[in-house]
């Protein structure tokens, strides 16, 4: 049976001190993860840190900066939050495709990021949308774009001591239709097989992938085609996403089925938001 000392606190300051002081703290907000982490052998915590009281995390807003999302936001709360849907529906679709409604009224986007999953569905949204993550500690405050905080798998650019305080999406907003695909073994309430963002930017587009590469990456190779190149036959762009991924055999598909089915998904994103 697993032994850990749990506290429960609304002050940042205190947050910090805590998390400096031990190895093994594990700073709890939905628990989603961490929960499951701890009953199959993942993660053996020292002490829980629960954040739940900090107001400081909770904050959703659009101003004229963009829309930030605090740490402590569900995915609920993003899906049903009306500048995300009327701005940047993909991150909504990201964050509906997390496990079951149940799930989804516990679960954060702080903490589909900081577990740092290749295969976490917010992320292929947030790099589309050049998401920034800001991250606060006892020595102050700084920002990471998103695809500098995935590191590698299970790790991410956190400092002892340090917590994302929320993930904002600049203005301007993409112009252009955005969407997400997950491909997964079953129907719903499974993790992605293969999950694809294609987000049209006017003429341009953006393309990321997860669960193909030890972390989330960009369809570099597939935009450069279409966006420097003018290439308009979908199925010759979406081929060139070989280029740009690394996939594993793993219990949730083969290599080889995740390469067949990210260009088959490629092509069908740029066929929604850029045109047949």
């Amino acid at each position: 049976m697993l032994s850990y000392e749990y506290v429960k606190t609304g002050n940042l300051q205190e947050v910090f001190k805590l998390l400096e002081s031990r190895e093994h703290v594990y700073p709890l907000a939905g628990g989603t993860d961490l929960i499951v982490g701890m009953r199959g052998g993942k993660f053996a915590p020292e002490l829980i840190l629960d954040l739940k009281d900090i107001e400081e995390l909770k904050e959703l807003r659009e101003d004229k900066k963009g829309i930030t999302i605090g740490a402590l936001v569900t995915l609920n709360e993003i899906c049903l939050f009306k500048p995300v849907l009327d701005n940047i529906p993909i991150l909504s679709e990201g964050c509906h495709s997390v496990g079951s409604y149940m799930i989804r009224n516990r679960a954060t986007i702080a903490g589909n990021i900081c577990n740092a999953s290749p295969a976490a569905d917010t992320s292929a949204p947030l790099y589309c949308l050049d998401a920034v993550v800001n991250i606060i500690g006892s020595d102050g405050t700084r920002s990471v774009r998103v695809d500098e905080f995935f590191t590698g798998p299970g790790k991410n650019a956190l400092k002892k001591g340090e917590l994302v305080q929320s993930i904002t999406v600049l203005k301007p907003y993409p112009e252009g239709r955005g969407i997400y695909f997950k491909a997964s073994r079953t129907g719903s309430v499974d993790l992605a097989t293969v999950g694809v963002a294609v987000q049209s930017w006017g003429e341009r587009v953006k393309v990321a992938i997860g669960a193909v590469a030890p972390t989330p990456v960009r369809a570099l190779s597939v935009e450069n085609a279409v966006n420097e190149y003018g290439e308009k036959d979908w199925s010759k762009a979406a081929a060139l996403v070989n280029n740009d991924i690394s996939p594993i055999t793993d219990l949730r598909a083969s290599r080889e089925y995740r390469y067949h089915i990210v260009e088959v998904l490629v092509r069908r994103g740029l066929e929604k938001t850029m045109g047949v």
